[in-house]
C-alpha cells in the first residue's frame, strides 16, 4: 500500500520470506487448529536433503550430518542468527535487515543525494529517505511467510 501526505510519500511493502535449502517454515496453529489472524510463531524445521546430496553433490543434509562435520555455510549461519529456539525471531530479523540496509546504502549512488534514516521498529524494517528537495519517502517492510 502507499499514501501521500504533504511532503511525504509512505509505502508498506510485504516481504515474503523463503527458507534456505534444507529448511522449511511452518506457522503455529491456534488451539482450534486454525491459523491465528496475526503474529503467529514461525517454526523452522530441518528437511532431509540426502537425495539432493546424492544427486547433486553440492549440499549436505543438515538433518543427518552432525553439525561439527558440516561446512559453515551462509544458510545455517542465517538460521542460527535469526532464530530463538526453533522459531524465527521477528525482532532479530528486523534488526538484521536494518543493519543490512544501512550497510548496503553506502554502496548505492543515491546515498550521495539522499539521506537514509532507519526508524525504530521491532516487528518490521522502517526507513525514511530524504532528498535535497526535502521530499521524504517513508517505507515499511513487513515480513511474512506463505502457507
Amino acid at each position: 500500500s502507499w499514501g501521500v501526505k504533504q511532503n511525504s510519500i509512505a509505502y508498506c511493502l510485504p516481504v515474503f520470506l523463503q527458507p534456505p535449502p534444507g529448511h522449511s517454515f511452518s506457522l503455529e496453529l491456534d488451539t482450534t487448529g486454525q491459523l491465528p489472524p496475526r503474529h503467529s510463531s514461525i517454526h523452522v524445521a530441518l528437511d532431509c536433503m540426502c537425495s539432493s546430496e546424492q544427486l547433486l553433490g553440492d549440499s549436505l543434509c543438515f538433518l543427518h550430518h552432525p553439525d561439527d562435520n558440516l561446512p559453515r555455510d551462509k544458510s545455517s549461519y542465517l538460521l542460527r542468527t535469526l532464530c530463538t529456539s526453533s522459531c524465527l525471531d521477528v525482532e532479530k530479523l528486523a534488526c538484521w535487515v536494518q543493519q543490512l540496509l544501512k550497510s548496503a546504502w553506502l554502496f548505492l549512488p543515491q546515498s550521495h543525494h539522499c539521506q537514509l534514516t532507519v526508524l525504530p521498529s521491532s516487528q518490521s524494517c522502517r526507513f525514511k529517505l530524504t532528498g535535497t528537495s526535502q521530499m521524504s519517502i517513508c517505507t515499511e517492510m513487513v515480513f511474512a511467510v506463505q502457507q
